[in-house]
């Protein structure tokens, strides 16, 4: 109960109306229970009563019924309407807090939690809320209105007879009691079995190039199977508790009537009961034992919903690590100067520290090239530099500021970053440029096309700005990709530019034409760029060193080769590979 109280604090939407529900679910307990009422006093006043057949009577209280009927049948309609309503009405609200905190989190919370499991948190699991919310939620409502009031009338009509039917009855309840505790840590390890295996599926489809190139079929189906079948025992275990709890409702409600006709026919006329009350009695024990014919599906849908919410709130409840400020100081305009004093950053994998005693000084307008073998670290510099995460020890100022204290839409105007595969969402070319720029004109975008000379790249397309690019833009080749991101970046004229492998993986000719682009973008602006290419780190002001987390070395290209260190070394397998290619 603690965990639903808090899941609707998290969504006040469930609370608007609330009252007007309970109302709606209470007109519809009082009109099912007055056609047992008007049955009863049928039987006693309009055909076995002291006046004997009265055709007025009986024919008006079966008009009442009806009428009672068609009210009840409104008034249901109307509550589901306004569950259905309010229910996903909140639920899309809670799914929008869900991921906005999931892209809140910095990158040292997004590798310790894999990212199908967020996935399955924002869609899956908050689907099984749904069900809840919008059935089970109901089900609840109107069933213990329904319970409630059959009781009282029960009672009303004979103490007796309801004290028979709450004994038989009672057993139920306690063993739902005892079976509550196991169905939610199985529903929860369900939940989290729904995590892995969309974590798999995910892993799966993003990697099929990979898996095709590579021969991997066979690996990766094993691994999604296994996946699948951790799901398939979990799922399995669960149903354990609902296959006991199906035939059980069913068993003590059967129970319950028949203790009602044996013990009515029995003592009935000894306690004073007409042959109208035992009737009435009959159809109220009917009423308050419908509920339980349900009450396994709606017990089964509510620990799912509460292992689901469990998971939803896991997520709400990670710390958010990058506390933006408010409002923050605003970066100049131009080119920034990088200063980093003693930076340190670790994953929360526990692997240890990543990044020891980084520190850079960099110039405003400076062209730098950094290089190192991979996991030296300068894939997590480059994205500190971005304040994708903050350091775990240390700081970084750019222009004298501290990036912590830069104001967040100032640092992603000043600060933009080319990532290595060139990501593109699911739209236009326009559309993907404009991402750079919140409302930049055709004119603008064609602009910063042409201001890279990619002016006439873009018009050889078959729809030109138009031209949709596919889903992570697979429509288009490696290169073009980077060359719609470095338009992006252009467009929106940040101070420092961070280019991760901006130049790798592309033909010669579509090199050629990136690195003319990557020239005029790296006008006027600092640049820190992670090299695996000679050319760059050659043509680069400073080069720095990266190795096991340490800046080893620095300096110009030259001096760096004729120092024999490590990247010397690194120089000397590049010479290698070129040779190979050529």
């Amino acid at each position: 109960m603690r965990l639903l109280r808090r899941g609707v604090r998290e969504s006040p939407e469930l609370r608007a109306g609330i009252g007007y529900t309970l109302g709606l679910a209470g007109a519809l307990t009082a009109a099912r229970l007055l056609v047992p009422i008007l049955i009863q006093q049928i039987f006693d006043k309009g055909l076995t009563g002291p006046a004997g057949f009265r055709p007025r009577f009986v024919y008006g209280a079966c008009l009442v019924a009806a009428a009672v009927v068609g009210v009840a049948y409104v008034t249901g309609r109307a509550t589901y309407r306004r569950l259905v309503r309010a229910s996903e009405t909140a639920l899309a609200a809670l799914r929008v807090r869900a991921f906005e905190h999931i892209h809140r989190l910095s990158i040292a919370s997004q590798t310790a939690e894999k990212r199908g499991a967020f996935v399955a948190r924002v869609t899956a699991d908050i689907d099984t809320i749904a069900q809840f919310l919008e059935w089970g939620w109901f089900t609840w409502i109107s069933s213990a209105a329904l319970m409630l009031g059959a009781g009282v009338a029960m009672l009303v009509y004979s103490w007796r007879l309801a004290l028979v039917v709450f004994g038989a009855v009672a057993p139920l309840f306690l063993a739902l009691r005892i079976l509550q505790k196991g169905m939610l840590s199985a529903y929860d390890r369900i939940r989290t079995r729904v995590g892995e295996t969309l974590s798999a599926v995910s892993e799966s489809l993003m990697g099929a190039a990979v898996v095709r190139a590579y021969g991997l079929e066979e690996r990766t189906n094993r691994t999604l199977k296994e996946a699948i079948h951790r799901r398939y025992k979990a799922e399995m275990f669960g149903a354990r508790y609902q296959a006991t709890m199906f035939p059980m409702a069913d068993l003590f409600g059967a129970l319950a009537v028949a203790s009602v006709v044996a013990v009515g026919a029995w003592f009935g006329p000894g306690w004073g009961l007409s042959f109208g009350d035992v009737i009435a009695f009959f159809f109220l024990v009917s009423i308050f034992v419908q509920p339980l014919s349900e009450l396994s599906e709606t017990f089964d849908l509510t620990q799912t919903a509460i292992a689901g919410w469990r998971k939803v709130l896991g997520v709400l409840d990670i710390p958010v690590d990058l506390v933006e400020p408010s409002p923050g100081v605003r970066l100049p305009e131009g080119p920034l100067s990088v200063r980093t004093e003693g930076l340190e950053f670790a994953y929360r994998d526990g692997g240890g520290l990543v990044l020891r005693g980084i520190d850079v000084d960099l110039s405003a307008g400076s062209h730098v090239a950094i290089v190192g073998e991979t996991g030296c670290g300068k894939t997590t510099f480059a994205k500190l530099l971005c304040r994708l995460a903050d350091p775990t020890a240390g700081r970084i100022v750019l222009s004298g500021i501290d990036l912590r204290e830069v104001a967040p839409d100032s640092r992603r105007r000043a600060v933009r970053m080319v990532p290595q595969d060139g990501f593109l969402f699911a739209a236009t070319i326009r559309e993907n440029v404009r991402y750079g720029r919140e409302g930049a004109t055709d004119a603008q975008i064609e602009a910063a096309f042409e201001s890279l000379e990619l002016g006439e790249w873009v018009r050889g397309l078959p729809e030109g700005l138009a031209t949709p690019v596919g889903e992570r833009g697979e429509s288009l080749s490696v290169g073009e990709r980077q060359i719609v991101a470095l338009v992006r970046a252009q467009i929106g004229d940040p101070g420092l530019l961070i280019l991760d492998e901006a130049t790798s993986a592309v033909d010669p000719e579509t090199e050629r034409v990136i690195g003319e682009a990557l020239k005029r973008l790296s006008e006027g602006r600092t640049t820190v760029t992670i090299a695996h290419r000679l050319s760059t780190a050659e043509a680069a002001e400073l080069v720095l060193v990266f190795d096991r987390g340490r800046i080893e070395e620095r300096g110009v290209h030259a001096s760096l080769v004729a120092a024999g260190g490590v990247y010397a070394s690194l120089y000397e397998s590049w010479l290698g590979n070129t040779r190979i290619e050529t």
